[in-house]
């Protein structure tokens, strides 16, 4: 699955996880995408589908049915945990 070859990133990676996650904690979303013109409303969707992909604890991640739900609009995505958060936790 997809979601489960992103959670095995390298430590550079790692890096940009958490400044993906502070972007979208801070709401400064357009920082990601600087320069390009974007649909604010679904870059936000995109990230936050990809923070949940990106979970190292493989259970919490969603299946490609939801990420495909999530990703086409019908279904609410709730705010991702912070990614670094189950690093520090180990």
């Amino acid at each position: 699955m997809i979601c489960e070859e992103l959670s095995n990133l390298p430590e550079d990676q790692v890096i940009l996880e958490e400044w993906v996650y502070q972007c979208f904690e801070g709401g400064n979303l357009s920082q990601l995408v600087e320069g390009e013109e974007v649909d604010q409303r679904q870059l936000e969707r995109i990230i936050k589908v990809a923070l949940w992909c990106i979970l190292d604890e493989p259970s919490l991640r969603p299946s490609m049915k939801k990420v495909l739900l999530m990703l086409e609009g019908p279904v609410e995505i709730p705010i991702p945990p912070n990614p670094t958060s189950f690093l520090s936790a180990i």
